[in-house]
């Protein structure tokens, strides 16, 4: 999808802990720093939609298991994919696309790593039930 970019996220092991890199200044899907938070989502709980207008996310889950969807209301498509541990990328959505996600583990936390700050007057919200996604139909796509 347009605006969409998987990126494959190295980890390092070590017997005392492994280390999970997330982003660089120098990768792809960079475009500025303006703030990073940790969400946690509630397992079979769904957040969003929401559309950010201005900031471009950079969602990493390393802990539990996080379906994420993607909606491009030009191509009127979606982009689905689930991310963890056993999974460990980046997923960087640029403004303009609607974006929500449900928890699949019983402990789910992700990591935005925002091009802005937060400001609540950039985002754009809409309720769950208001675009026709199945969630948990696309557990394939990895």
């Amino acid at each position: 999808m347009d605006g969409v970019e998987l990126t494959p996220l190295k980890k390092i092991y070590n017997p005392k802990g492994i280390i999970l890199h997330a982003l660089k200044k120098s990768d792809n899907g960079f475009v500025d720093f303006g703030e990073a938070y940790f969400s946690t989502i509630t397992q079979n709980e769904i957040k969003g939609w929401k559309k950010h207008t201005l900031m471009t996310l950079n969602l990493i889950v390393p802990i539990g298991e996080i379906e994420f969807a993607v909606y491009n209301e030009i191509e009127d498509n979606f982009f689905n994919i689930q991310l963890s541990q056993s999974n460990y990328k980046r997923l960087t959505i640029s403004p303009g696309l609607w974006v929500s996600f449900r928890g699949i583990k019983s402990e789910n936390i992700l990591l935005n790593i925002a091009s802005i700050e937060h400001d609540s007057q950039e985002s754009v919200d809409m309720e769950i039930d208001k675009l026709p996604f199945n969630w948990g139909s696309n557990d394939d796509q990895k």
